[in-house]
């Protein structure tokens, strides 16, 4: 047959020709103290045992690195879908400058984009290496799976007009503004 437990360990890595012929001699003595009545702790059972049990936990740590990468690289890959699928190519020639990561930088819209991207309906969010425009709502869905790719999205982000502890409250920000 050659199909038993010890070919199967060896095919696993989990056992070696040394833990084998330990075992084989254990198991010999074993069945010579049940024929002679004297039965005693097997300590080459005990570290057969430690050794499997240690190698599957260490093996269950791998496959959890491994799916949290998959899951990882699926997200990003969503992410780039979306992206691909709904980003706003049309350019123009008016400045909107935006904060991400300490550093401003500048998107240059058509005016139409431009007054969208304030009034929240439109967002900005990091592509695989660009700043890509897509619509609000598919910016909140990128927001689901990573936050941090959603640079800038309005609709998200305005405060609460009742908010009496803002000094300024009081004055309104012109939405042309130009920074």
């Amino acid at each position: 047959m050659g199909n038993t437990l010890q070919d199967q360990l060896f095919k696993a890595g989990l056992a070696n020709k040394k833990q084998a012929v330990k075992a084989k001699k254990a198991k010999n003595a074993k069945e010579k103290q049940l024929h002679t009545g004297k039965v005693t702790n097997n300590e080459t059972d005990e570290l057969v045992k430690k050794a499997i049990d240690e190698q599957m936990a260490k093996d269950r740590h791998l496959n959890l690195l491994k799916t949290e990468a998959a899951n990882q690289k699926a997200i990003q890959a969503q992410i780039k879908q979306l992206v691909a699928l709904n980003r706003i190519e049309e350019r123009g020639d008016i400045e909107f400058r935006f904060d991400h990561e300490g550093t401003i930088k500048t998107l240059l819209l058509i005016a139409e984009h431009r007054q969208a991207l304030i009034s929240g309906k439109l967002a900005i969010v990091k592509g695989s290496e660009l700043y890509e425009i897509v619509p609000s709502k598919v910016a909140e869905k990128i927001a689901e799976r990573d936050v941090s790719a959603v640079i800038v999205n309005n609709h998200s982000n305005t405060p609460s007009q009742n908010d009496n502890s803002d000094e300024y409250a009081d004055f309104i920000i012109p939405d042309d503004l130009m920074w």
